[in-house]
């Protein structure tokens, strides 16, 4: 296990005053570790030859936007796995859930403060950290299967990673719940996650087609919503959800969630 001290983190920030203000703030809480970067274009070609642990970014960069940046990070064959967090003033609902939706770890406001930082990087140290869930359910996972409907490749690609940490190993992906259907009728599976907001059947719909279909009677539905489309207790009730997650997820909430399911149903 790595401890917060041994990680390099990279950060992309332009103003070398909030630079100093967030390595400092690292430093405090035991990083020993950071590299600076003015540009994304420079952060990404310094991580192909140092890979960072963790990646730090504002949202307005020189060259790119740091959605841009997550973006191209989760595009490419050697860095789509790097751990992301943002640091900016951007307060745009539509641009921060792009970073959202590339599974950022966590989204921090300038200024952020000494515990809001403190429960990121725990966040961030878990998802590094994080164990199999193996040991801890009543069935060999390497036989268990796991839908995962989401429109956004990014989002898919970072619920999968996710998943894979837990010690799945097979899966289905689907770019909506219509072209998700036919998975149905094909296999069983052990779990399926949903986006909530997706176009045509959102993800409440889907739910109650799964559901109603009695395509997959005893698999649990985990739906995954944001912070500016929440769903009501009674909708996700009437829909059959078996839970429900908001993104940025922690680790650790999706973890005891996903075990509790797997040995539930």
């Amino acid at each position: 296990m790595l401890a917060l001290e041994e990680l390099l983190i990279t950060l992309a920030e332009p103003s070398p005053v909030q630079a100093q203000i967030i390595t400092k703030a690292l430093e405090e809480l035991g990083a020993r570790q950071v590299e600076v970067h003015t540009t994304g274009e420079e952060l990404i070609s310094q991580a192909r030859e140092r890979r960072p642990n963790l990646v730090i970014s504002a949202y307005h960069l020189p060259d790119m936007t740091g959605s841009d940046l997550v973006q191209t990070l989760r595009g490419s064959s050697d860095l789509y796995d790097l751990p992301f967090i943002l640091i900016s003033s951007e307060t745009n609902p539509e641009r921060l859930e792009t970073i959202r939706q590339a599974g950022s770890l966590a989204i921090l406001p300038k200024p952020f403060d000494g515990p809001q930082l403190a429960q990121a990087m725990q966040s961030v140290m878990s998802f590094i950290n994080c164990a199999s869930l193996g040991a801890e359910v009543d069935a060999d996972m390497a036989l268990m299967s796991v839908l995962i409907v989401d429109d956004s490749q990014t989002s898919r690609h970072h619920i999968r990673q996710v998943m894979e940490k837990l010690g799945f190993e097979h899966f289905c992906e689907a770019a909506s719940a219509e072209t998700a259907i036919p998975y149905l009728e094909q296999e069983p599976f052990k779990l399926i996650i949903t986006d909530f907001h997706m176009p045509g059947m959102d993800g409440l719909d889907f739910a109650r087609y799964v559901r109603d279909s009695q395509l997959q009677p005893g698999t649990p539905v985990l739906m995954i919503t944001s912070q500016n489309e929440p769903a009501s207790q009674e909708d996700l009730e009437d829909a059959g959800i078996a839970a429900c997650c908001e993104k940025p997820f922690d680790i650790e909430q999706m973890r005891e969630l996903v075990r509790r399911l797997l040995n539930e149903y």
